[in-house]
């Protein structure tokens, strides 16, 4: 399947060529052991996540690593300001005692309006599944809800940031600023309502993985850069959540071809300065999924002030791009539904 060409990978002078980087010594000696034995790769039988980069260090054997993270991250103007921000959370009120009975389906749909009047760009719904959760965590609400903030897309294709340009950095701040803000006010709404609800905003890793329950709400599909494509905004996006006992409606899985289109595109992996990216999907704790080489990524994502170029570069990430791709992938999806239902019908 052809692609569509993209110019900034050869005009950003911020990005090496693919093949050309080379990890600095300091950066490889605190790449103590292999992420990818730790993240479950080769794995064959199901389990939690273990915690990992962005954890707290003492729970992971990276915690040199994220701190000379964050010191290159400080080097990019403005980075300590934006990031600030993205810490900054008000107080969860006290759950009402007295509680909206309204129905679930209610429920769903008074909770969506206020995520979306609320800086949210699209929300989904899914039960709690015991995978969504790291281990060594623990949460009780069965729900899950699922926070979407899209990127600028002319602030995020700027990325990698350094010490000359933080435009890209400053993009990513901002959002995680916004799931901060949506998920505390949402969490606030649903304890005002009368159940319980705790926010996991995403500027910091926690209990609760959060693509996972994207895909199973139907906010998107996991793209072969390892992060989630969706349908309104392709990579340009970050998440946040909220769990909570409020009884609500599942909004269910997306499938609209972005797992299928992942499979020939060559964009994203063409674009990664430490070719992290593979072709093919591979086990990781028991599922067949695309994942992306933690061992060559983090050296590149630490020594340039993050990253972010595989999810700029994405062709679903391009507002001139996406409509042309969803047309393309509905007809071809289709298509391959019409020949199963024949292949099916023949074997009858």
């Amino acid at each position: 399947m052809a692609t569509p060409a993209t110019a900034t990978t050869q005009t950003n002078p911020r990005r090496p060529k693919r093949g050309t980087y080379r990890p600095r010594p300091e950066t490889l000696a605190l790449l103590k052991t292999s992420g990818n034995a730790i993240n479950g790769v080769g794995e064959t039988t199901p389990r939690q996540a273990s915690p990992f980069f962005w954890h707290p260090p003492d729970m992971h054997p990276f915690g040199e690593l994220q701190a000379y993270a964050r010191q290159n991250f400080r080097k990019c103007p403005g980075s300590d300001e934006a990031f600030k921000a993205a810490y900054d959370f008000p107080e969860l009120v006290p759950v009402s005692e007295t509680r909206n009975l309204a129905s679930p389906e209610e429920l769903t749909a008074q909770a969506t309006a206020f995520a979306l009047a609320h800086e949210a760009d699209a929300v989904g719904m899914t039960p709690m599944d015991p995978l969504y959760v790291v281990a060594g965590y623990t949460i009780e609400e069965p729900w899950v809800i699922v926070l979407e903030l899209a990127h600028n897309y002319e602030r995020l294709k700027e990325v990698p940031s350094d010490e000359t340009n933080s435009v890209g950095m400053i993009d990513i701040a901002d959002q995680y600023a916004r799931g901060m803000r949506s998920s505390y006010a949402l969490a606030n709404w649903i304890r005002s309502q009368g159940y319980y609800a705790k926010p996991y905003p995403g500027s910091g890793a926690a209990a609760l993985l959060h693509i996972p329950p994207a895909i199973d709400a139907g906010l998107g599909e996991l793209g072969k850069h390892g992060s989630l494509i969706s349908r309104q905004f392709g990579s340009g996006l970050r998440l946040a959540a909220v769990t909570t006992h409020m009884p609500l409606v599942a909004t269910g899985p997306d499938r609209f071809g972005a797992d299928e289109f992942c499979k020939t595109c060559q964009v994203c992996t063409r674009a990664c300065p430490p070719a992290a990216i593979a072709d093919e999907k591979q086990m990781v704790r028991g599922q067949d999924r695309w994942y992306v080489d933690f061992d060559k990524c983090i050296p590149y994502f630490t020594e340039a002030s993050s990253c972010g170029i595989c999810i700029a570069e994405c062709p679903w990430t391009r507002p001139d791009a996406r409509p042309k791709l969803l047309a393309t992938m509905a007809r071809r999806l289709e298509a391959s539904q019409s020949f199963e239902e024949e292949a099916v019908e023949t074997t009858r």
